[in-house]
């Protein structure tokens, strides 16, 4: 089954991080066909050095994208998408590190079940070494779990999707809505019944620190969540009385000193 990778790098990556991704890519058990970096505007001179390092050793194996400027993680990978060869893209992040067997496991999977249209698993949360987990985020694997938990909480590890084009398409592809395109995206797949699964491993190891807890807090951040949670009750994929209790919890966990935030992620959010 050939597939492609999908992967958006903006001019703020750690070209470090970025290699360790790529390798991790290039070790995989069942190699992709073709991995499709999209550059979210122009980049940093250290960056392009080391992705036309990538170029010139596999001319056939890598494809980028470069856009005039940063739109936003949603639009580069809308615009990704259709520059992907194959009908099965495997979406990986640039700063995050995959199983050698991942995509072997997932792409298996999808074989053997041609009903699922797109199939995340498990991430191992670290942050400076993959193999000191400080955290793993599950998620729920059978597709009727995953339709309940998304009312309430992103059912999906994005980093860790593979899924078929022609249905990421027919949903209308990801949106612009800041930090939540993904989700969105989800949303609108399983209210349309196209079936989402997740393998219950850990198939990706995900920087996950300080920084990275910082991101998901403040007002601005909490608007658009409201803003995710309006489209949500729109298009009735919940009721008000989630509706509320979504806006309240979120709320409460955006205002929180980033330590704190920290803390509730990591011990009563994870395992």
């Amino acid at each position: 089954m050939n597939f492609s990778v999908l992967m958006s790098v903006y001019f703020k990556e750690k070209p470090e991080y970025l290699k360790e991704s790529i390798e991790s890519l290039l070790r995989q058990t069942l190699k992709p066909n073709e991995i499709v970096i999209v550059f979210d505007g122009k980049l940093t001179d250290e960056l392009y050095v080391l992705l036309n390092e990538y170029k010139k050793a596999f001319p056939n194996l890598f494809k980028y994208v470069q856009l005039e400027q940063n739109m936003g993680l949603g639009k580069a990978l809308e615009i990704g998408i259709t520059k992907c060869s194959y009908d099965l893209i495997a979406r990986m992040d640039s700063d995050d590190i995959c199983h050698p067997e991942r995509f072997e496991k997932q792409v298996n999977f999808l074989i053997k079940n041609p009903d699922i249209q797109v199939l995340g698993s498990w991430i191992g949360e670290f942050e400076e070494d993959c193999e000191k987990i400080e955290s793993v985020r599950k998620v729920p694997s059978a597709y009727e779990e995953v339709k309940e938990y998304a009312k309430t909480r992103c059912p999906l590890n994005h980093m860790t999707v593979v899924y078929w084009k022609d249905a990421v398409l027919k949903a209308g592809s990801y949106q612009t809505l800041m930090w939540n395109e993904d989700y969105y995206l989800w949303g609108r797949m399983l209210n349309n019944n196209i079936k989402i699964m997740n393998i219950p491993e850990i198939l990706v190891y995900a920087r996950a620190g300080a920084e990275m807890f910082n991101r998901r807090g403040g007002l601005k951040y909490f608007k658009k969540e409201v803003e995710l949670q309006k489209e949500f009750l729109k298009m009735d994929f919940i009721d008000n009385k989630t509706f509320i209790k979504n806006i309240v919890t979120r709320g409460v966990v955006r205002v929180l000193p980033n330590s704190l935030r920290g803390f509730i992620y990591k011990k009563l959010l994870r395992v």
